[in-house]
């Protein structure tokens, strides 16, 4: 009978995990100890432990850097909205901080923000645990200053993290190049990167992709940077980006944009070039309609959010261009570009965007569905191994 029972429990199993793997969503790898492993918290500067079965596992984004490189200011500037001049008050960090970023449904992770005084491979670390959760690790290298101890370190941090997870995805953001005029910026970038992988070359690791990123937290480029990063993370990407070509085409728009509200990350956008401009008048179009809305959009008495499925904002811009904002979801906005005379066939726009937001929604419904039976499956895992060891 006991039998009968463990082999109708595998069968149910296996059906699970079919179901997961029809829908694109499962990892072969993303099995038992994925959910069960411990991950590190900051709590007075002594590493913890939590219990990941609580919620969904989110990929880790690792800050990482020499001391004073302005990791810290990166991550209050923007998941934090502080004012750049502010983060020259901010303390230097002295333990690893980790927090939890899920301003929407898309953008969903854990950033982790190392000390430059900090080896993390001493001993008392366990950086392959680190390592193992990882999705992509952004190594903060200060254009102003004298970088060849950063390349070292960086050089070192990634062939480490390599070994244990060649699936990282390893971002290099050239930072502070708001003083640099643009040929020193690109005079940089192509020292910093000829280095960077010329040290990875000598070591056999040719292989190894590094991205290269010119941010500064005085524009908008560390904002246009994180998108990238983020858009790495989202498995849903292919999917959004062929929605979104489908809609500019049948809708006479010229670029379209689906931005997280909150950080300002645009998790996703048409196969077309990115302008930077383009970028900055976006999240000003945002901030505007976020602005107004916090101030006369709820009175005292009211709950929510001030952004809501009634959100909508059409600019007209002095180059015969309507930038149009719609709301996609509480949390993700769609910012179009649209000549002047295909804004006039708006309706024909609107019912696009109308089957785009239904097509969205699958996306997420599908999304869930898969995540919930994969913590269901994970959790009568767990159960099964507890039973198992607590029989022995």
């Amino acid at each position: 009978m006991a039998s009968e029972r463990a082999a109708a429990q595998s069968a149910e199993d296996e059906e699970e995990e079919d179901s997961a793997a029809a829908a694109g969503y499962y990892d072969d790898d993303d099995d038992l100890e994925a959910f069960s492993e411990a991950e590190l918290g900051c709590e007075d500067g002594v590493l913890g432990f939590s219990d990941s079965l609580n919620g969904e596992v989110k990929p880790r984004i690792l800050l990482m850097g020499l001391r004073r490189s302005g990791k810290s200011s990166i991550q209050k500037v923007v998941f934090h909205k502080m004012s750049p001049n502010e983060t020259l008050f901010l303390e230097s960090t002295n333990k690893i901080c980790r927090e939890d970023v899920s301003s929407s449904s898309f953008v969903s992770f854990q950033i982790w923000d190392f000390p430059g005084q900090i080896d993390f491979f001493d001993p008392t670390f366990d950086y392959e645990m680190i390592f193992r959760g990882t999705g992509a690790l952004i190594f903060v290298i200060d254009s102003q200053d004298d970088y060849v101890e950063a390349l070292s370190r960086l050089h070192l941090t990634v062939t480490r993290a390599y070994k244990v997870n060649p699936e990282i995805n390893f971002e290099v953001f050239i930072h502070k190049v708001d003083g640099l005029s643009d040929d020193h910026k690109i005079e940089k970038q192509r020292d910093i990167h000829k280095r960077a992988n010329d040290d990875l070359a000598d070591a056999g690791l040719e292989r190894i992709h590094l991205s290269f990123y010119l941010t500064s937290i005085y524009d908008h480029s560390i904002f246009e940077a994180f998108s990238k990063v983020v858009q790495k993370l989202i498995p849903q990407l292919p999917t959004l980006e062929n929605l979104l070509n489908i809609f500019i085409s049948n809708s006479g728009i010229e670029k379209a944009f689906l931005f997280d509200v909150v950080s300002k990350i645009y998790i996703a956008t048409d196969s077309s070039p990115v302008d930077m401009q383009t970028y900055e008048l976006c999240c000003d179009m945002i901030d505007v309609v976020i602005d107004i809305s916090c101030i006369y959009g709820l009175t005292d008495g009211e709950a929510g959010l001030p952004y809501d499925k009634e959100s909508m904002a059409i600019i007209h811009l002095n180059n015969t261009t309507v930038m149009y904002l719609k709301e996609v979801t509480k949390f993700l906005a769609m910012v179009c570009f649209v000549r002047k005379e295909s804004f006039e066939r708006k309706g024909l726009i609107d019912y696009n965007f109308h089957c785009f937001k239904k097509a969205i929604e699958e996306v997420f419904d599908v999304r869930v569905q898969v995540q919930q039976n994969r913590k269901l499956l994970s959790q009568r895992r767990w159960s099964r191994l507890s039973v198992t060891n607590g029989a022995r």
